[in-house]
């Protein structure tokens, strides 16, 4: 860091198998920053972000992170993304010191302020969401077989305590491993289970390959899916000829809908998407890039012109961040979760929409509770102090 720019790098999968949605993340996020640096930074600081390709392999991302920290010295790593490849780096980050900001995934280890002390989450954890989805089923499939397929590490498993919270054991459950693009054995034994619903713990590739695997042996369940591996742009994309396969589907966000023409926040976004950012295909995934970097911003300007990772830690830590989301951030000193609920959606025909009400919840054993999102437009930020 210098007087005149802010260097933050970030690990994301751009190629691999889950670059499908996921790559067009962090080229959002830069084009935010672009919009930020082009009315002169925050503090007369410009913010540079280095994007290194992971493949969303774990190995990788400890090279790429190496890389990053000890050869371009970035002053903070920014969203990096995913259960496994990030759960690899946390004890180096913490080692030297950098801070580890709105880490791309919902696993509740980010959330470890005695242990991670520079380490903050994004994402509802996985948990929180199991809970709202399975609040869901219970509602409006009460009496179906449900059954869970999962990601094999923190990202399913999490997933599946939240759900079980509710439900208790599911009827049938399965795994996935994304180095293995077949889940006809998955799917063959929860069709095999008589299963009804089946609830997803899933990347977009995996979403898809479960949805069309099971068109293709008979197999009709109702799915409900994990927000990360929902957005329907990209599994329409994925899905191709049987995008139809998609109607129905019940997700969970906490993010204005990319479709939403009337939100303050996807106007902005769509206007810096077309100037800085190539005019890409709009859909979620470059939402939540560019709510990343509001989130970034406001961190910078909380923390004021005397900039240090430290002081930068302590800004996050004091919270009161207004950013374009339809959930409340947790940030405290003792909690370093990041959003506290979802609304559903569901796929109509060719349209993802919101329904109902948002609901929030804890990882714990604490209920489901409506609440009323509070939608603070883009001019009502926090200007710089």
């Amino acid at each position: 860091m210098t007087d005149t720019e802010i260097l933050v790098g970030t690990h994301m999968p751009l190629t691999g198998p889950a670059a499908a949605g996921y790559s067009k993340i962090a080229p959002a996020t830069r084009a935010y920053f672009e919009h930020v640096n082009a009315a002169g930074g925050v503090y007369g600081r410009k913010i540079s972000y280095k994007i290194m390709d992971d493949t969303y392999n774990p190995a990788t991302t400890q090279q790429v992170v190496r890389e990053l920290v000890l050869q371009d010295k970035v002053f903070a790593i920014l969203n990096g993304l995913g259960t496994p490849t990030h759960t690899g780096v946390l004890d180096f980050l913490k080692t030297n010191r950098v801070p580890d900001l709105f880490v791309a995934s919902g696993s509740r280890s980010w959330n470890q302020p005695e242990k991670y002390p520079g380490t903050f989450g994004f994402n509802p954890d996985y948990t929180v969401e199991g809970k709202i989805l399975a609040s869901y089923v219970q509602r409006e499939q009460k009496g179906q077989k449900v059954c869970f397929l999962g990601q094999d590490d923190d990202f399913g498993r999490d997933s599946l305590a939240g759900i079980e919270k509710i439900l208790g054991p599911v009827a049938a459950k399965q795994t996935y491993v994304t180095s293995n693009p077949n889940v006809g054995p998955q799917m063959g034994a929860l069709k095999q289970a008589g299963c009804q619903v089946v609830m997803l713990a899933t990347i977009p590739g995996f979403t898809a390959l479960s949805i069309g695997t099971a068109a293709k042996i008979g197999f009709k369940p109702k799915f409900v899916v994990s927000n990360v591996g929902a957005d329907y742009d990209t599994l329409a994309k994925q899905l191709g000829a049987a995008a139809p396969l998609l109607d129905g589907l019940v997700a969970a966000n906490y993010l204005p809908a990319s479709n939403d023409a009337n939100d303050p926040w996807i106007t902005l976004f769509k206007q810096i998407n077309t100037k800085y950012n190539g005019n890409a295909a709009f859909d979620n995934n470059i939402v939540y890039g560019m709510s990343v970097a509001v989130l970034f911003v406001e961190a910078l300007k909380a923390t004021g012109k005397d900039l240090t990772r430290e002081s930068l830690i302590a800004a996050v830590e004091r919270g009161g961040f207004k950013g374009p989301s339809i959930a409340p951030l947790r940030f405290s000193k003792t909690d370093h979760s990041g959003y506290a609920g979802e609304q559903l959606s569901k796929v109509t025909g060719t349209t993802q929409a919101y329904f109902g009400d948002a609901y929030s919840t804890d990882d714990g054993d604490g209920p489901v509770k409506a609440y009323t999102p509070t939608v603070v437009p883009p001019a009502a930020l926090p200007t710089q102090k």
